[in-house]
């Protein structure tokens, strides 16, 4: 025996169905917009690698650059990693210290050292010496600061006096706490955050 339905029980239930398509369409449609959104606002940023490094000391009133370069083309690979310093700082002389950071295990390289600029607040370089050399500066420049006049890094400022020898360790720290205490004035111990790239030199001066 079949059950008979109103007119008004069949409107009923074919409002629900309806408002049921709607819901699940509206549903659909608002997690496809989440997703869409949510790509646009976090992009992937992929870190570049670093396979050079490249520090170059000019000094003040003419003399000879003093370049410290650093080479590990295939990154993680077998091959090791190459350092060269090509000669002794002279003494009671003031240098002007200029990094920058390449990409040469692709072709053409790629130069690193703008996008470090263009994301100045989260990037800091130390410089940490050993022996008897004496301390590495920021240099002073406007440009050597980020938007929030923190120390970027790339350019330093060395001041030679009497012979000495020791080894300088360039870092690149990746998002460090710039207000943490003497981070700014070049101190690492607070600095946090991640390390790049860390390099090391055998200086002399003469």
């Amino acid at each position: 025996m079949k059950t008979k339905i109103s007119t008004n029980q069949f409107n009923l239930k074919m409002k629900k169905m309806k408002n049921l398509k709607i819901t699940t369409l509206a549903l659909v449609a608002l997690l496809a917009f989440s997703s869409c959104t949510k790509d646009e606002i976090e992009p992937v940023n992929e870190e570049e690698l670093i396979t050079t490094v490249t520090a170059v000391f000019t000094p003040q009133g003419g003399g000879t650059n003093i370049t410290l370069l650093y080479k590990d083309l295939d990154g993680d690979g077998p091959t090791a990693a190459t350092t060269t310093v090509s000669g002794d700082f002279v003494q009671n002389k003031t240098y002007d210290g200029a990094v920058t950071f390449k990409n040469e295990a692709v072709n053409p390289s790629v130069d690193i050292t703008p996008e470090i600029i263009a994301e100045g607040v989260d990037h800091q370089l130390f410089y940490e010496k050993t022996g008897t050399l004496n301390a590495f500066t920021y240099g002073t420049a406007t440009n050597n600061f980020d938007v929030n006049s923190k120390p970027v890094g790339l350019q330093s400022v060395f001041k030679t006096t009497v012979a000495a020898t020791g080894t300088l360790t360039i870092t690149l720290k990746h998002e460090p706490n710039k207000s943490g205490v003497n981070v700014a004035a070049g101190d690492m111990t607070n600095a946090a955050g991640n390390t790049d790239i860390a390099v090391k030199f055998n200086l002399t001066v003469k």
